[in-house]
């Protein structure tokens, strides 16, 4: 099976061509292009819809056709054309949409809406050959869950957030400090200079038995101690960086522990622990999950 995907649902246009040669293990990815809009939103802060759903319909047609090329791939070869169909921002994701409805029309080959959570839930089947069951840290955009992933179209939901996800506790805590846009790889930027241990930040739900998120009152605190002692100076905003990203990996990793203690006792020990999303990429956070594998004799993939 040789199909184009196609991801459209915040400000990255993105196509890739897969080939899957067995229903069961890893596919190929022969084509991954990406094109990113930090420009295009940086002077707001943050993304705005409008300008990230123009953006694609610029930029889309030659990321596609990139990404055909690098696969050395027709589109009449495709065995289908897929896209993510939500959740997302509604303006982009009627652009991929509609994209990959007109190829897959032109081509006379079936078109699939993916859920993009979904999506992410079984990526690892797609790149390392994940067995089922296994534990999925979802951290996307103003998503932050905990799934047991027992088949495809089959997950149960151990955990969540309660108020901010973590994508957005990082963005928040960006903004309020003043740093640029993407908040998150800012932060994250910023911690690597700054004392983790200057501010007692607090680690909210530990020890907790049910494994939900809160990271509002962490946020809240972050812009406490940033008011207590302003004017800030470049180091303050180090030590503050540094300290809140310690909290939260604090927070995750005992979360996932909570998630797993939970998976075991309802469905058996995972084949894996899962990592997947944006905050997948923060550093310290797939360190301190890799440790957690290690811990449990677990596998992890991020």
């Amino acid at each position: 099976m040789l199909v184009l995907g196609i991801e459209t649902t915040c400000d990255e246009t993105a196509a890739a061509v897969v080939r899957l040669t067995a229903p069961e293990g890893p596919g190929e990815i022969l084509s991954d292009v990406v094109r990113g809009q930090v420009e295009e939103h940086a002077a707001y802060g943050g993304v705005v819809p409008e300008i990230a759903a123009r953006a694609h319909v610029e930029a889309l047609d030659g990321v596609v056709a990139k990404a055909l090329k690098d696969a050395g791939v027709a589109l009449s070869a495709l065995d289908g054309v897929a896209a993510a169909g939500g959740p997302g921002l509604i303006g982009g994701v009627i652009v991929g949409v509609t994209a990959a409805k007109a190829l897959a029309l032109a081509a006379d080959r079936p078109f699939a809406a993916v859920n993009h959570l979904e999506a992410h839930a079984l990526t690892a089947r797609l790149t390392d050959g994940v067995p089922f069951p296994y534990l999925l840290l979802l951290a996307s955009g103003g998503h932050t869950q905990l799934l047991a992933v027992r088949g495809v179209g089959d997950y149960v939901r151990l955990g969540s957030t309660l108020d901010d996800a973590l994508g957005e506790a990082f963005d928040k805590v960006a903004k309020m400090l003043g740093l640029g846009y993407p908040g998150g790889p800012q932060v994250e930027r910023r911690a690597e200079t700054g004392d983790a241990g200057r501010f007692a930040f607090p680690r909210p739900m530990l020890g907790r038995a049910e494994p939900n998120f809160s990271l509002s009152g962490l946020k809240t605190a972050v812009r406490l101690e940033a008011e207590r002692v302003a004017p800030l100076s470049e180091q303050d905003v180090d030590d503050l960086c540094a300290s809140f990203q310690a909290a939260v990996v604090d927070v995750v990793a005992n979360r996932t522990k909570a998630g797993l203690r939970l998976f075991e006792a309802r469905f058996g020990r995972p084949s894996a622990l899962v990592v997947a999303g944006g905050v997948a990429a923060n550093g310290p956070i797939r360190r301190a999950l890799v440790g957690l594998g290690v811990e449990l004799a677990l596998p992890v993939v991020a």
